[in-house]
């Protein structure tokens, strides 16, 4: 008897279940269907490659933009965006669109003569700008179809070379039109033309506001944005052809600029920088809101002796660090307003401002009070400032306080609080209490927190900010401004436009019951 005479009928059955399992690897080769997984992998695979060599051949180009030579490039990025680099100037960084491209525009060179020719004629200027939008939206077109176009002939050609299959390049073709028409629709699609508005600076200083431009609101329009696109390329050309003398743009005449201050604590490096931004903005006064010094001690009262060399009215209230030998130190300055719940019409402005109830210069902020009376409190010195505002004949254009815990008091009391203390720069809008909306600015601190900036691994920056305020006197746009640990040399300036929505107006009494200070 063989073996497999005498198997059992169970014997049987497992070994053909066996055979069976063994002969379904061959039929899955077999199967279509893995190999047309494989197929479309390898597809995909080579349109990426192929549409990465079109991108990097094609995404690039120059063109010209009145007396400007300006080279364009299309990079791969999540966040989108456009970089415009003014080499030595410093770069323009846009929220102009959505990604998954990036858009670099590099000022590369400037036709002298042409340029020589525009600045003698007094139309010339605003000639080359009123083509430079359809300079660039031309430009921009011709880069967008010869990366589409270059990219679906890579990827087919690539394809071709790959599979030697007709269906294989077509599909390859097509999806390279799907991924780089989608990438260049997508930024299309997500254009923010107001974002020409609110541009973030990197370069030098000196250069920031003759590149920025003075602030202006710009409308989800074409028609503004070509005009603010005009006046950047005027600007550029200027730049360029008057090394010398950096022009400054012109502000709207009824434009009040504040420079914004706080927390010096004793650095001599704060005032340099100061200084500049007077001069190079044109600011009408400036703002501090405390901590001007550390001990508030007899020596440090000759730190403040660089107020008077400004220039412009400066209006400051005491810090915790600041003692009252300090404010008096101010005061003597002949250009110093000291607000202690009191109120001054600064250069149009009026302004009221209280002082911070603590003088704390050798504890941290957990060990400072309790305190008996509730008017000496952080939270009371903010309702001692909104009843003296209250008191007035007159609205208050901005009210100063030193902690950013005393602003609660004043919702609805003034459209505009500044305050310091936290060493971080933070914008919000109070919860409402009225009819009168309020802005809270809190400061980083100017002198890069003295000291203690120096603590952690790099030193912290210096933050300032220039405060543009409309006929109204109400906020319009701001600057807010990083200098880095090597002094005047490299700074960040990020531009912020006010909602154009402006908040209900307080009623205007016929006479003002405070003295004007300044002009």
């Amino acid at each position: 008897m063989t073996p497999a005479s005498g198997a059992s009928p169970y014997r049987r059955a497992v070994a053909d279940r066996l055979a069976r399992w063994a002969a379904r690897p061959a039929r899955l080769v077999r199967s279509p269907w893995p190999r047309r997984v494989l197929s479309g992998a390898a597809v995909l695979v080579v349109t990426a490659v192929g549409v990465m060599i079109g991108t990097l051949l094609a995404a690039r180009g120059t063109g010209d933009v009145g007396p400007l030579r300006v080279a364009f490039q299309l990079s791969p990025s999540m966040d989108g965006g456009t970089e415009v680099a003014v080499p030595p100037l410093g770069s323009l960084y846009l929220d102009s669109h959505d990604g998954p491209a990036r858009l670099t525009v590099r000022l590369e060179s400037l036709d002298q003569r042409r340029t020589e020719a525009l600045i003698n004629d007094p139309s010339g200027l605003t000639r080359a700008g009123d083509t430079a939008p359809q300079d660039i939206r031309d430009a921009l077109v011709r880069l967008g179809l010869r990366t589409l176009g270059v990219s679906v002939l890579a990827s087919m050609l690539l394809a071709a070379l790959t599979f030697r299959s007709v269906r294989r390049v077509a599909w390859s073709g097509g999806l390279a039109l799907l991924v780089t028409g989608g990438t260049l629709g997508t930024a299309a699609l997500t254009v923010r033309p107001q974002a020409l508005a609110e541009p973030r600076y990197e370069g030098l200083l000196v250069n920031a506001p003759a590149l920025i431009g003075d602030a202006q609101r710009i409308a989800d329009d074409y028609t503004r944005y070509a005009e603010q696109l005009q006046r950047l390329v005027g600007n550029v050309g200027k730049l360029y052809a008057t090394v010398s003398s950096l022009p400054i743009y012109e502000a709207a005449p009824d434009t009040t600029r504040v420079l914004h201050v706080s927390d010096l604590h004793l650095n001599p490096a704060a005032w340099p920088v100061i200084k500049t931004l007077v001069e190079q903005y044109d600011i009408d006064l400036v703002i501090d809101t405390g901590d001007i010094t550390d001990w508030g001690s007899e020596p440090e009262t000759s730190y403040v002796s660089m107020i008077g060399q400004l220039k412009v009215p400066y209006v400051y209230i005491r810090g915790n660090h600041d003692s009252p030998r300090t404010a008096a130190a101010v005061a003597s300055q002949p250009n110093a307003i000291v607000l202690d719940d009191s109120v001054a019409v600064v250069r149009g402005v009026t302004i009221a401002g209280v002082g911070d109830p603590r003088f704390t210069p050798d504890k941290q902020e957990s060990e400072a009070g309790p305190w008996e009376e509730p008017a000496t409190t952080v939270e009371g010195t903010g309702e001692r400032l909104a009843t003296t505002i209250r008191s007035l004949d007159v609205p208050v254009d901005v009210a100063l306080v030193h902690d950013p815990a005393s602003a609660a008091p004043l919702t609805g009391v003034a459209p505009l609080v500044l305050a310091g203390h936290t060493h971080r720069r933070e914008v919000t809008v109070l919860p409402p209490a009225g009819e009168l909306a309020t802005r809270l600015a809190v400061q980083g601190s100017t002198g890069g927190a003295g000291l203690r900036g120096l603590e952690g691994e790099e030193p912290m920056p210096l933050a300032l900010s220039v405060l543009y305020l409309g006929p109204d006197h109400r906020l319009q746009a701001y600057d807010d401004i990083r200098v880095g640990g090597t002094g005047r040399a490299q700074v960040s300036l990020d531009r912020t436009v006010v909602d154009d929505t402006p908040p209900t107006e307080a009623p205007v009494p016929s006479a003002p019951s405070v003295a004007p200070v300044g002009r």
